[in-house]
């Protein structure tokens, strides 16, 4: 009886292309690590509102920015404040961006941004709004973030 061998064919497992996957993967969270940290670690953070729709438009009516802080408010874009004690006087600038808005509220509306602190101010200047039937929009913002304005056609205010 003769004897006939099978060759065995060694398989031979390749490492390369899942190295280079594995590097790949890694550079990239090296990357991303490096960036939020960068983000994290950086003194001077901002925010930017910019008013717009689901579909990126703002057809209808152009806000009017009002920023809430403990102790008052700040009138965009003339960063004109408000104490807390002056918001319900007639003469106060305030009340006057209410009268000019009510005037136009078919044309505008106002945009809040709200700071940590601050709910207490916009509780009170949400019922002044409501009050003269106003459509309002609202944005909580960080304590230590620098507020920057853009309007819907991306020009900073």
């Amino acid at each position: 009886m003769a004897r006939t061998r099978r060759k065995r064919q060694n398989i031979e497992i390749e490492l390369f292309p899942f190295l280079s996957i594995l590097a790949c993967t890694i550079g990239t969270l090296i990357l991303l690590i490096i960036v939020v940290t960068a983000q994290s670690l950086s003194d001077e953070r901002q925010v930017t509102i910019v008013a717009k729709t689901e579909e990126g438009k703002n057809a209808t009516k152009t806000p009017r920015y009002i920023e809430c802080r403990s102790n008052g408010v700040v009138i965009y874009p003339s960063e004109e404040f408000v104490s807390l004690s002056n918001l319900e006087r007639t003469n106060s600038p305030f009340q006057q961006l209410l009268r000019e808005v009510r005037r136009n509220r078919n044309k505008e509306y106002l945009i809040v941004a709200i700071r940590p602190d601050s709910f207490d101010v916009f509780e009170q200047v949400r019922d002044l709004i409501e009050a003269q039937n106003i459509d309002i929009g609202y944005e909580p913002i960080d304590e230590g973030w620098i507020l920057k304005i853009q309007s819907t056609d991306e020009k900073e205010i």
